[in-house]
């Protein structure tokens, strides 16, 4: 059988069907050809501009202040913990998946005292419990969340979450990596003291910046937190508020890249119309995953348009490794699983891509399943 032409970005790059790094746009690409200094008037105009448009998009003007960190999420979610927990504090954890479990893992290595709540990778925090723990341990000051869990693509109802931590007089970190920018988490309806994100995921730009949208007024706690120098994010603040620049080197190119981004986002109707556009490239993948066979590990209601995780098919023919090399081969690049709970794979429904290259995806499933000689992404069917 000969392979279809592979599919291609508008630059020709295989398309990422990947929680991030993801699929840019040629221009969002073509912003970083340029050089600019670090103390450059032009360079720190944009980078105001970013700073002030994600605070925007968090509905919090007037309440938050983003502040940058130079690095991947990882390192904003580091600064967030490290900066807003005192060290006589406490975090309750929220855990359903990898990034939960990273967060408290942070957390021990910074000699914070640590609780844990946790739920297998397709179930939802268990909200009773929840408050009964915020009730029976006062120690207990701060609780960090997972908005959408990458692991799963499960989507955590942070709402309820926020209520119910306002409610017992608590502090909420959120870490909404996988959400911001396609799903609202207005801080006008959601109390947090945090909120953590990046810029290559939903936003659509490259690696290389993590950010905090913080609380002015829980911000103004956090002096003398930090364990580190680097993710000090009240001294990075304060050195914003002083100089309006970078206590060390930032990362120039991706920020003038997240500026045009964000630019691009705007024009497209915000987070309501990036939301959109993802729950259509969800809608196509899934249903037509599902025509095949495919088993999705999560059911719709708790399904993000972010990344979805299908069940491994059972048919012995099916080779994982012969399947992501031949999308791959097709210009389609998925994500292994990283399930404890079953044998999976991922598919990405973000970035710069849009319903048709859902459909040229499925298309290319079907023919790596034809030529793997499995008639059915499910379980194996009995033998002809």
């Amino acid at each position: 059988m000969t392979a279809k032409k592979p599919a291609a970005s508008e630059t020709g790059d295989p398309l990422l069907l990947t929680p991030g790094p993801l699929t840019t746009s040629a221009s969002v690409k073509q912003a970083m050809v340029h050089d600019w200094g670090s103390r450059d008037a032009g360079f720190l105009a944009i980078n105001k501009m970013v700073l002030d448009r994600i605070v925007e998009l968090a509905g919090a003007q007037g309440s938050h202040v983003t502040v940058p960190v130079q690095g991947s999420g990882t390192f904003a979610v580091e600064a967030m913990i490290t900066s807003f927990v005192p060290k006589a504090g406490k975090l309750l954890v929220l855990i359903n998946g990898a990034y939960g479990q990273r967060a408290l893992k942070i957390a021990q290595i910074a000699g914070r005292a640590t609780a844990s709540l946790e739920t297998p990778e397709d179930t939802p925090p268990d909200l009773g419990r929840l408050e009964k723990m915020l009730a029976d341990d006062k120690a207990i000051t701060h609780v960090f969340a997972v908005h959408c869990e990458t692991t799963s693509g499960i989507l955590n109802p942070i709402a309820e979450v926020a209520a119910i931590v306002a409610k017992a007089g608590r502090r909420l970190l959120v870490d909404s990596m996988s959400a911001f920018g396609a799903l609202e988490i207005d801080a006008r309806k959601i109390h947090y003291d945090a909120l953590a994100a990046s810029s290559n995921k939903c936003l659509e730009g490259v690696p290389g910046l993590g950010f905090v949208v913080c609380r002015n007024t829980a911000l103004a706690e956090c002096k003398g937190n930090a364990t580190t120098l680097v993710l000090d994010l009240f001294d990075q603040a304060e050195a914003f508020a002083r100089t309006g620049q970078y206590r060390f080197t930032p990362p120039i190119h991706v920020i003038v890249a997240l500026g045009k981004a964000i630019e691009e986002h705007a024009a497209e109707g915000g987070v309501a119309g990036r939301g959109k556009r993802y729950r259509d490239n969800a809608k196509v993948l899934i249903d037509g995953m599902r025509a095949m066979g495919f088993q999705t590990l999560l059911p719709n209601d708790l399904q993000a348009p972010i990344i979805v995780t299908f069940h491994m098919p059972t048919d012995p023919k099916f080779v994982f490794q012969r399947f992501y090399d031949g999308l791959k081969d097709r210009g389609y690049v998925i994500y292994p699983g990283k399930l404890t709970v079953a044998d999976s794979f991922r598919m990405g429904c973000i970035g710069r891509l849009y319903p048709e290259h859902m459909k040229g995806a499925l298309a290319a499933v079907r023919e790596v399943l034809d030529e793997l000689r499995v008639s059915n992404g499910g379980p194996a069917l009995a033998a002809e």
